[in-house]
């Protein structure tokens, strides 16, 4: 486990040491207004084996379930309190994705707003759900499938199985609505890159130029590149098809070193670079073991035995040895120093740290 981590370095240096490779613009960007859409909703599950909401305590859902009744011809007297166990309020999800039509189904994701134990056996009664505009663009119903469980016994005690207030419905909404999108009325194409890069940007540009003609695309910035395209939406679907199956060598990541302060992982990029340096690092441990003494009095004399705490510290110092490293040096010679020194990833993380305060680490050091 010392030097798991650096190892992972290594390994992910040799990947990034690599040639570059040609990759498709489908993997390297999307069209601007190609998206998903968030959803969601509020409604209830029935039919649960008494694992519902605890309605003294969740007044919302009896409140809800009053609601539904009175939309059906059904009046409860105010005085009369609502204590079904069966009933579970429920925020309901979903992510409308790009194009989507009247009629065509997605997938939910139903989870307890109130203190129910388990939706496992529920059905969810006909819910909308909503966008960012308010406006209702699926409804959503069925039969929940969990994957958690959860029980529990007479004396409190309870064992659960991953989370049994959260189910999906499959296909469980039916689109209602469809989202406008302008990417058959612009007289542009927009790629945007996932990962922003100058140098990715204008290779896009110039790729596409080779292929299309002069001035047919214009790189906006390190994001974004214009394209000129067809106004027939027949002739748009197989201009952006054409698009995507481009290849463009894309620009080299710049000299980065990326710290997971939780997991102790280090990741370094093969554009690292040091400058002239010498570099010592030692630890210390130190040991204590708390122990208790007893002490008895000599016989017949009236004495009492006691007990007195003794505490033992060890310190140990390991033994350092000093690297030097050359001006320029790469990730490998990084790396073959610091294992020859011994040095785990959390001393690894402070001499990264003291050569970037020092000047003399030429990357960007970034702890997450």
């Amino acid at each position: 486990m010392k030097t798991l981590n650096i190892w992972i370095a290594i390994f992910f240096f040799i990947l990034l040491a690599l040639p570059v490779q040609a990759e498709r613009v489908k993997d390297l960007a999307s069209v601007a207004g190609v998206r998903e859409n968030q959803l969601l909703g509020y409604g209830l599950v029935v039919g649960l084996d008494g694992t519902g909401d605890s309605t003294s305590q969740t007044a919302f859902t009896e409140q809800s379930i009053r609601s539904m009744l009175a939309q059906y011809g059904v009046t409860i007297p105010p005085g009369v309190k609502i204590q079904p166990k069966n009933v579970a309020a429920v925020t309901i999800h979903a992510t409308l994705p790009p194009f989507v039509k009247p009629g065509q189904r997605i997938d939910v994701t139903a989870s307890s707003l109130g203190n129910a134990k388990s939706l496992r056996g529920g059905s969810l009664l006909m819910s909308p759900l909503k966008g960012a505009d308010g406006q209702v663009y699926a409804i959503a119903q069925g039969s929940l499938v969990v994957g958690g469980l959860g029980v529990s016994g007479n004396d409190g005690s309870r064992i659960a199985i991953n989370i049994p207030s959260v189910g999906r419905i499959p296909n469980g909404a039916t689109v209602e609505r469809i989202v406008p999108t302008a990417f058959n009325t612009s007289n542009e194409v927009i790629l945007n890159l996932h990962s922003p890069d100058f140098t990715t940007a204008k290779r896009l540009e110039q790729a596409i130029n080779k292929k299309l003609g002069t001035n047919e695309a214009a790189a906006i910035d390190a994001v974004s590149i214009k394209v000129k395209a067809p106004k027939s939406p027949s002739q748009r679907v197989a201009f952006v098809s054409f698009l995507e199956t481009l290849e463009v060598d894309p620009g080299d990541a710049a000299a980065k070193i990326i710290v997971n302060s939780r997991t102790g992982t280090i990741v370094i990029g093969s554009h690292v670079k040091v400058m002239p340096a010498a570099v010592t690092h030692g630890s210390l441990t130190v040991t204590i073991t708390e122990d208790v003494t007893v002490s008895q009095p000599e016989p017949f004399s009236k004495g009492k035995t006691v007990t007195a705490p003794r505490s033992d510290i060890e310190i140990e110092q390991a033994s350092s040895r000093m690297f030097k490293l050359e001006g320029g040096v790469t990730l490998n010679e990084i790396v073959r120093a610091v294992n020859q020194v011994g040095a785990a990833p959390g001393d690894l993380v402070a001499i990264l740290e003291a050569l970037k305060q020092a000047g003399a680490l030429r990357a960007q050091l970034i702890v997450i």
